[in-house]
């Protein structure tokens, strides 16, 4: 599994950090798996950008907790569920010009009424050698959480 052992204390240990608005670290979190690998460093290479050099992913989390949490009102459990099925070793790499991602290739019921497959977003130059999980999008959730009221 792309995802290490320690991984999801990790993932978890970031996101509430970033709840309580305290400064995060990067922290490694898991590796592409050999397929994924060589698609990411195919395509890179087939538009002359330099290869990933490793197969680990790190995470911070601060932008994905703005963006699931803060902004769309996931909870931390369901940002948890999304990244396990976004790295989960059946995903499939999906390099473009404009991001390298992996995206799901179950649908997963998320609790709020839509079926989705999760993508997860990495930045591949800030980290290196290693990818960094930068966030994650759960395709097709059209039914968003409910917001919570502005404390």
């Amino acid at each position: 599994m792309p995802l290490y052992d320690n991984a999801k204390y990790l993932i978890r240990a970031n996101l509430e950090e970033c709840e309580r608005g305290g400064k995060v670290r990067a922290v490694v979190i898991g590796h592409f798996t050999q397929a994924q690998y060589d698609a990411i460093n195919a395509y890179r290479a087939s538009v002359d950008l330099p290869r990933l050099e490793s197969p680990e992913i790190v995470m911070l989390g601060s932008h994905l907790y703005r963006s699931r949490v803060t902004r769309d009102g996931y909870t931390i459990d369901d940002v948890m569920l999304q990244i396990e099925s976004a790295l989960a070793d059946t995903a499939m790499a999906l390099p473009t010009p404009r991001m390298t991602a992996t995206r799901s290739t179950t649908l997963r019921a998320d609790g709020y009424g839509n079926n989705v497959l999760d993508e997860a977003v990495y930045e591949l130059t800030q980290r290196k050698p290693r990818a960094e999980l930068f966030s994650v999008v759960p395709k097709g959730d059209t039914i968003k959480p409910p917001q919570k009221p502005a404390v």
